[in-house]
């Protein structure tokens, strides 16, 4: 694979990391910007809602731009978004620099999956992707760990000093690797705009952007407010959150790596087993969340069952969005990013609440739950039509 596609998975890596990094750091940000811990968790929100309007919209403004010049602009954006929000000691900018990183983002990725597969022959444009993706699963593994650990050493603003560092190697890579090239709809004459957003009327499609949203708003739910109960419910000191992120994140590319086995014959398998297993990980984890051993397994456990059902509804998003090639990316992202947008918001409304900080987890499990009292029932409607065979 050529140098360049690192690059770019090293900049993916870098979003990535700067997506999830907060779970480990929000106590210390609320500390810091004097707000409150529910507060500082809607910075988890502003990146979403970043990433759910920029997905499409710039998606949609990127399809006829030069490449080179577009992957370059927006990860120097990311990086300088993060500058600024290191520097910051109000939480209004902080909020405002984590909606131009996730604009810059959805930007970002918009265009790259289609730059990788120009970086090497036919036959391996399914491994450039894989390697450009691959990022994404390393910065719940190391990245989001390692910036705790971070954060933990030296503060909160010297993760985000790290994640500006590592966008500069990738923007020298993009503008000496990257070839200038028109955008994907100039070049491959595919549908028009109208007819991809046309997609979004499709029932099947919905149905399934609501699942996918459903099941990450209860993963972000607790995954951005785990460090209190590490610290509070289990009694452990801070450095564990560092260990619970990389258990969490271990189970994620678990979960990842199993259900790609399964979710493009067998999706139906992963829904229901992943789904009542996940509905019922959550409740157990507040329960038992004082007890560090059972903490740690249930951690590792809802993180490969959350990841595996969640890429598994994502996948089916592509699928159901196949007539959007320019666009299909960019609806799985919205759908991901409208769950990990809302879940925090939900989570934060329990924790002054007679359950404290057990009440992301809570909610998760109540979350999970409406998503399986609308799949049951719709099973049939997803199943329907062109995909059938492959939800069966």
């Amino acid at each position: 694979m050529p140098l360049p596609l690192y690059l770019l998975a090293l900049a993916v890596f870098a979003m990535g990391t700067s997506e999830f990094m907060l779970a480990g750091l929000l106590p210390d940000i609320a500390s810091d910007l004097d707000v409150s811990v529910g507060t500082a968790g809607t910075l988890t929100s502003a990146f979403a809602i970043g990433m759910i309007v920029g997905a499409p919209l710039v998606a949609a403004l990127a399809r006829n731009w030069p490449r080179r010049s577009s992957l370059l602009g927006f990860i120097l954006a990311f990086a300088a978004a993060h500058a600024v929000g290191a520097l910051t000691t109000s939480f209004p900018v902080l909020f405002a620099t984590r909606v131009v990183a996730a604009l810059a983002n959805a930007g970002f990725l918009a265009v790259a999956l289609t730059a990788a597969a120009t970086l090497v022959p036919a036959g391996k444009k399914g491994r450039a992707l894989a390697v450009l993706l691959s990022g994404t699963t390393m910065a719940t593994i190391a990245g989001v760990p390692g910036g705790s650990v971070l954060g933990t050493l030296f503060g909160w603003r010297a993760t985000f000093w790290a994640v500006t560092a590592l966008c500069l190697p990738a923007a020298l890579g993009i503008l000496k690797g990257i070839p200038t090239g028109r955008g994907q709809a100039e070049t491959t004459g595919g549908p028009a705009l109208r007819a991809e957003l046309a997609q979004l009327t499709r029932p099947r499609l919905i149905l399934v952007i609501l699942l996918g949203a459903l099941v990450n708003a209860a993963t972000f739910a607790s995954f951005t407010f785990l460090a209190p109960v590490v610290t509070g419910t289990a009694g452990l000191d801070e450095w564990w959150i560092s260990a619970v992120l990389v258990l969490f994140g271990a189970g994620s590319f678990v979960g990842v790596t199993v259900a790609g086995r399964l979710s493009d014959q067998r999706p139906g398998l992963v829904i229901t087993v992943g789904g009542p297993l996940l509905l019922l990980g959550w409740p157990a984890l507040a329960m038992l969340a004082d007890e560090p051993v059972a903490l740690f397994a249930l951690v590792f456990v809802q993180g490969a069952l959350s990841f595996a059902l969640g890429s598994t509804l994502i996948t089916r998003v592509l699928y159901e969005a196949a007539g959007a090639p320019t666009m299909a990316g960019s609806y799985a992202t919205a759908a991901l990013n409208v769950g990990a947008a809302s879940g925090p918001l939900i989570a934060a409304t329990t924790l002054n609440t007679a359950v404290g900080d057990l009440g992301p987890l809570w909610a998760s499990g109540l979350l999970v739950a409406v998503a399986l009292l609308i799949a049951f029932p719709l099973r049939t409607v997803v199943a329907a039509g062109r995909s059938a065979e492959v939800l069966q």
